[in-house]
């Protein structure tokens, strides 16, 4: 098992790709602390899954766009499952609009949540390890947006572009004290996010047509790669960002 006695930490676990990393981790031995906005039926659903596995889970509720709730959440996790040896920042939102229409108060919802979110778990996660002396992973979730322009997401883009260059600069910064720090990119993964795209019989052809393998990508298989980035067997990356996306950058 490639995270045996290894506790985690992944925001916006209660559905889509968090819920897909969360449960990888567990299938490879991490005890994994949930977060979402509320606990839920859904983020039940994911601790029972873990623990189903034998693995210790912990559902901590909280918006990650405020530092007192990503306080809240490191706290708990130390008091009740001990110190963690990875972060995965999975929270993210998406809207499509206009750029001609997008509003202040749009723009500052997602980036929030998809950029500043990541910034303030990381340096709060860095700056624990740092004072305890542990090494530890990092594993920030950007988008496939980051490289492929999709209409109406010219504030969404941006956010996770960013996420690509705040993984390299926090890399550099913290790799002499033993912390990685990688970013997947995933591509059409089958989430609640873009279930309008899969239930079009329209939109859904033209976006696999775009994609090498054909097909949508499943959660599960953007948490193996996150699993692997978080692991030792990943010991010498750091710095790096993945597409996790069939094939569709390259196509």
């Amino acid at each position: 098992m490639k995270l045996k006695g290894k506790i985690a930490i992944v925001t916006g676990a209660g559905q889509g790709i968090g819920r897909g990393i969360a449960e990888a981790f567990a299938d490879e031995g991490a005890d994994v602390v949930i977060n979402d906005l509320t606990a839920d039926a859904r983020t039940e659903e994911v601790a029972t899954y873990i623990r189903s596995k034998g693995r210790r889970a912990l559902v901590v509720a909280g918006n990650v766009t405020k530092r007192e709730d990503i306080e809240h959440l490191f706290d708990t996790a130390w008091k009740e499952m001990g110190p963690a040896d990875i972060l995965v920042n999975n929270a993210g939102i998406e809207t499509i609009i206009p750029f001609t229409e997008i509003t202040d108060q749009q723009w500052e919802d997602v980036t929030n949540t998809n950029l500043k979110s990541e910034w303030m778990a990381s340096q709060t996660f860095c700056k624990r390890l740092i004072a305890e002396g542990r090494k530890g992973s990092i594993v920030n979730i950007g988008s496939i947006q980051a490289a492929r322009v999709l209409p109406g997401r010219t504030h969404y883009a941006p956010s996770k572009l960013a996420v690509e260059a705040l993984t390299r600069n926090i890399s550099a910064e913290v790799g002499s004290h033993g912390i990685r720090v990688n970013c997947i990119h995933p591509g059409l993964i089958d989430t609640p996010m873009i279930s309008w795209v899969l239930q079009s019989p329209d939109i859904l052809p033209l976006v696999e047509a775009q994609i090498s393998l054909g097909r949508p990508g499943k959660p599960s298989e953007v948490g193996t790669v996150a699993a692997f980035l978080a692991s030792d067997e990943a010991a010498y990356v750091t710095g790096q960002s993945l597409y996790v996306d069939g094939g569709w950058v390259g196509k």
